[in-house]
C-alpha cells in the first residue's frame, strides 16, 4: 500500500507541475510571437567537451609582446583543423599577432592572464572581400576571423587586445586635416569578425582596445555573447585633442543576423554599444548581400560611457523584434537611438526597451542621419518607417527623455511610453539634413 501511495503522490505532483508550467506565461517578442527556448539557455560552453587542446606554446609560439607571430599561431589553428578540430589555447602571457583565421571545428580559448595582442601595422591584416559599414567590399580583415564556422566558440578569462592606439591617433590626425575623412579612409582592422556561422558562443573574455569595430557578426544565427567585458577608451588617445577617444569602436555590430543573445556583458566604448546593421544605400533592399536583423535579445548588461545602448542604424534596412531589458546605464549618451538615413529605405519595428536603470543624456533619440550618405535616383523609393516601439518600466535619470525630429522621409507610428501613445505632432520637423559636429 505504501508503494501505491507513493506512486499516486508522484503522479499528482507531476500533474500539478505540468499544469503550472503550462499556465506559466511564455516569454514573447514585441510582436506577440513566443520566444524560442534557445534564448533561455545561458549555460557556458565547457572547453573540455570540444576535443583536443592545442596550447600554442607547445608548438613554438613564445610569450613575446613585440614579435609578431602570426605564421606560427596560424599553423597551430591549421593543425587543429587538419586533425579533426579542437581548442586552440592561448596560455598566460602576451602574444602579438596579425590576422588569424579559424576553421570549422576549431575554437579559441584564452586562459586567465593570456593576452592576444594585435599588430599595430595594417600590413599584418590582409585585404579581402569582407563586410564593413553596410557594404560588401574589399577591406582589411579583422584580428580574429571565423567565416562559415558553425559551433565556433571564444572563451576564457583572458584578453583579446586590439592594440589600437596608433590607429586611433592616425584617424584623428587624418580627420583634423580632412574633416570629410571617412572611417574606411583611415585604414584600421576590426577586432573580432564572425560571418556566415551559426551556434556561436563568445563567453567571459575581455575584448578591448579595438582599432575599429570591436565585434562584428554578419549573416549568422544563434549567436551568444555571455558575460563579456568590452572596452575602448573614450578620451585621451590623441594629444591634439584630449577629448578624443577610440573612434568607431562599436561594442557589438549585429549585421543581417537572426537569433542573437547578448547577456551579462559590460560595454564601454567611444561609439555605440549594440548596433543593428544590415545595409545602406538607395537600393539596399535589393542587394542580396544585405539582410534583416530579427530576434535580438540584450539583457542584464551594464553600460559605461557609450553613444547609444541600443542603436538601429546607421546602416540598416529592416529590424524586427529587438529587446533591450534589465540593463543599467552608467553614462550613456542615449538609451535607444533610431538612426534614419534619407538615402536608405528603412523599417524598424517591434522594438521594446524595459527595466533600464541609471543615467543617460537622452532616452529616445530620433534624427535624420546624414553622415557620408549618397542619395540615388529611385522613383519607387519606399518611405521609411518606425512602428510599434514600446518603452516601459524604465527608471533612468535622463537629461532629455524624448529628442525626436520628424521628417517627410520617414514616419513614426505606435510609439508607446508607459502605456501612453506618443503624439509626434508636437515635435519639430527636421531642417535640411546636417550631421551633429560630435560625429564628424
Amino acid at each position: 500500500m505504501k508503494f501505491k501511495t507513493l506512486q499516486l503522490f508522484i503522479a499528482l505532483a507531476t500533474f500539478i507541475a505540468t499544469s503550472v508550467q503550462a499556465k506559466a506565461p511564455k516569454d514573447r517578442w514585441p510582436d506577440g510571437t513566443v520566444m524560442d527556448a534557445w534564448f533561455a539557455n545561458k549555460m557556458k560552453v565547457d572547453i573540455n567537451t570540444l576535443g583536443k587542446q592545442y596550447v600554442i606554446t607547445d608548438y613554438g609560439v613564445k610569450a613575446d609582446s613585440t614579435t609578431i607571430q602570426t605564421t606560427l599561431i596560424q599553423a597551430v589553428i591549421d593543425l587543429c583543423a587538419q586533425q579533426g578540430g579542437g581548442v586552440v589555447v592561448v596560455p598566460a602571457g602576451t602574444f602579438s599577432t596579425g590576422a588569424l583565421f579559424f576553421k570549422q571545428g576549431t575554437h579559441l580559448h584564452l586562459a586567465e592572464g593570456a593576452r592576444l595582442k594585435g599588430s599595430d601595422r595594417i600590413i599584418d591584416y590582409p585585404i579581402m572581400t569582407t563586410r564593413i559599414e553596410g557594404e560588401t567590399c574589399k577591406y582589411f580583415c579583422a584580428l580574429v576571423n571565423a567565416d562559415g564556422v558553425d559551433g565556433f566558440t571564444i572563451s576564457g578569462k583572458g584578453t583579446i587586445d586590439g592594440n589600437g592606439l596608433k590607429y586611433w591617433q592616425e584617424f584623428w590626425i587624418r580627420r583634423s586635416w580632412n574633416p570629410q575623412c571617412t572611417n574606411k579612409d583611415a585604414q584600421r582592422p576590426r577586432l573580432v569578425y564572425i560571418s556566415n556561422s551559426r551556434n556561436v558562443t563568445v563567453q567571459d573574455v575581455h575584448i578591448v582596445n579595438s582599432p575599429f569595430w570591436t565585434n562584428h557578426i554578419y549573416k549568422s544565427d544563434h549567436v551568444r555573447y555571455l558575460d563579456c567585458y568590452i572596452f575602448a577608451p573614450t578620451e585621451k588617445v590623441w594629444s591634439g585633442n584630449p577629448q578624443r577617444g577610440a573612434p568607431s569602436s562599436d561594442a557589438i555590430d549585429v549585421d543581417a543576423c537572426t537569433d542573437v543573445l547578448i547577456d551579462g556583458c559590460f560595454m564601454h566604448v567611444n561609439d555605440d554599444a549594440v548596433v543593428m546593421k544590415g545595409g545602406k544605400g538607395t537600393w539596399a533592399d535589393k542587394d542580396e548581400t544585405n539582410g534583416d536583423c530579427e530576434r535580438v535579445l540584450i539583457q542584464n548588461c551594464r553600460y559605461g560611457k557609450v553613444h547609444g545602448c541600443l542603436t538601429l542604424g546607421s546602416e540598416a534596412i529592416h529590424c524586427r523584434n529587438i529587446i533591450l531589458r534589465n540593463c543599467h546605464s552608467e553614462n550613456s549618451n542615449r538609451v535607444l537611438w533610431l538612426k534614419m538615413r534619407p538615402d536608405t529605405p528603412q523599417h524598424y519595428e517591434y522594438v521594446q526597451v524595459e527595466n533600464v536603470t541609471g543615467k543617460c543624456g537622452k532616452f529616445l533619440f530620433i534624427h535624420p542621419w546624414t553622415q557620408f550618405f549618397k542619395p540615388g535616383d529611385r522613383k519607387d523609393m519606399p518611405l521609411s518607417r518606425c512602428n510599434n516601439i514600446i518603452m516601459r518600466s524604465n527608471n533612468v535619470e535622463a537629461g532629455t527623455m524624448l529628442d525626436v525630429m520628424t521628417s517627410d522621409k520617414y514616419e513614426l507610428i505606435d510609439f508607446i511610453l508607459d502605456g501612453e501613445t506618443i503624439d509626434f505632432k508636437q515635435f519639430p520637423k527636421a531642417k535640411p539634413e546636417t550631421t551633429p559636429k560630435e560625429f564628424l
